[in-house]
C-alpha cells in the first residue's frame, strides 16, 4: 500500500471518548532515513490507559498532544529499512501508534522471538506489558507470598486474569471481582481461581466477608470506586493494596472518586501502594523469561480478546474496555480494507 491510515487526537474527551475525538488521517507511507525503518503494523493493543493519555496535565507519561497520532503499542513487520539491526522482515513489537505503518529510529522496538512457541500477540500481553504490570505489580509492590490470599478487581481484565494466575501457580487463594456469570464461571473453571465475585449481582463487601473469612493480604485494584472502598474493609493486618488502575473513574466528568474506607489502613497497619510499571524497565528481561516458561508449560494461560478488522475500527473497539464487553488482552488484528 502507498497510502498510511492514522487515528490523530483531535480534541480531549469529556466523559467517554466519542469518534469524532480523532481525526483519521491519510497520509503517504514514509520512506525510512538513515538508521530508520518502517513497520507494517499487524495489531494493536487497546488499554485503559488510553484514556488518560487522552487527557491534559500531569501523569506518569506525557499526555498524546492534539493533532498527534494516537499513542498505542503494536506488533508488526519491518517492509523498509535503512537500518543495521531491523532487516527487512523481521516481526517487531513497540510504540508505533495508531496507524497502518509507522516510521521508527529502533528506540523501544523489541524483536519477536520466531523460536518460541507462542503467538504474535502474546508480545501485546503476556509477554508485554500487561504481563510485565502483572508480574511486578503482584511479586514487588505486593509482596506476595506463598499461602497469602488475593483479590484481584477486573479479574476477567488483561492484567487481573494475569494477576491471578500469577498468584495461583505461586500457592496462593485467589478471589476475583468481575462483572457476569459467564466471565466468573471461566475464572474459576478454565483459569483456576478459588472464588469469584459477579459486582453486577452480588454485594461485593458481603461476598469478600463469605470468601476471605481472615481478610486479604493483597488486594490487586484495577477499577477503584466503591470496588476499592468494599475491598479495604477486608483487609488482614499487614496487608498490601496494590493500585494499579482505576477503570471505573477513566470516563467520570465530577472527578475520580476517592476512597472513603481509608482509616482501613490504619486499623490493619497496611499500606496501599501506587505503581508504574515502566519503573521496572532494567528488570524486563527477568520477568518475560518467567513469563515465557510458565507460558510454554501451560501453568499460565494466554487470555486474548482479538477483534479482526481494519484500522477503522479502532474508536469503537477501544470502548469494549469500559462497557465490560472485553475478557483478557484486548486486541485489534489489523485487516487490511480498501
Amino acid at each position: 500500500m502507498s497510502t498510511n491510515r492514522q487515528y490523530r487526537l483531535a480534541h480531549r474527551p469529556v466523559g467517554a471518548a466519542q469518534e469524532t475525538d480523532w481525526d483519521l488521517v491519510t497520509e503517504p507511507v514514509p520512506d525510512p532515513g538513515d538508521g530508520q525503518f518502517v513497520v507494517q503494523l499487524q495489531q494493536l493493543s487497546l488499554d485503559p490507559a488510553m484514556r488518560g493519555w487522552m487527557n491534559a496535565g500531569k501523569s506518569y507519561i506525557p499526555p498524546v498532544e492534539i493533532g498527534q497520532v494516537m499513542r498505542a503499542y503494536g506488533t508488526g513487520a519491518v517492509v523498509a529499512s535503512r537500518h543495521p539491526d531491523f532487516p527487512v522482515g523481521e516481526l517487531v513489537t513497540g510504540e508505533f501508534g495508531v496507524q497502518e505503518y509507522a516510521l521508527s529510529d529502533g528506540r523501544g522496538v523489541r524483536r519477536i522471538d520466531r523460536e518460541l512457541p507462542v503467538p504474535t500477540s502474546a508480545y501485546l500481553g503476556l509477554l508485554g506489558l500487561t504481563g510485565l504490570t502483572a508480574y511486578f505489580g503482584l511479586l514487588d509492590v505486593g509482596r506476595f507470598q506463598s499461602g497469602q490470599t488475593v483479590v484481584v478487581s477486573g479479574a476477567a481484565g488483561a492484567v487481573g486474569s494475569t494477576v491471578g494466575q500469577i498468584a495461583k501457580l505461586h500457592g496462593g487463594r485467589v478471589i476475583g471481582i468481575a462483572g457476569g456469570t459467564e466471565k466468573c464461571r471461566y475464572l474459576v473453571n478454565e483459569l483456576g481461581f478459588d472464588a469469584a465475585i459477579d459486582y453486577k449481582s452480588e454485594n461485593v463487601r458481603q461476598a469478600l466477608r463469605a470468601h476471605a473469612p481472615g481478610g486479604v493480604d493483597v488486594f490487586f485494584d484495577n477499577v477503584g470506586g466503591d470496588i476499592l472502598d468494599d475491598g479495604l474493609l477486608r483487609l488482614a493486618q499487614g496487608a498490601t493494596v496494590v493500585i494499579c488502575g482505576a477503570v471505573s473513574q477513566y470516563n467520570s466528568t465530577a472527578g475520580a472518586q476517592g476512597p472513603n474506607n481509608y482509616l482501613a489502613l490504619l486499623i490493619a497497619r497496611a499500606r496501599m501502594e501506587g505503581f508504574v510499571v515502566t519503573d521496572y524497565e532494567d528488570r524486563y528481561a527477568e520477568a518475560i523469561d518467567a513469563l515465557a516458561q510458565w507460558l510454554a508449560d501451560g501453568r499460565l494461560h494466554n487470555v486474548e480478546d482479538i477483534v479482526h478488522d481494519s484500522i477503522l475500527a479502532f474508536p469503537r473497539t477501544l470502548t469494549r474496555l469500559f462497557t465490560g464487553e472485553n475478557t483478557g488482552k484486548l486486541i485489534l488484528e489489523l485487516e487490511r480494507m480498501a
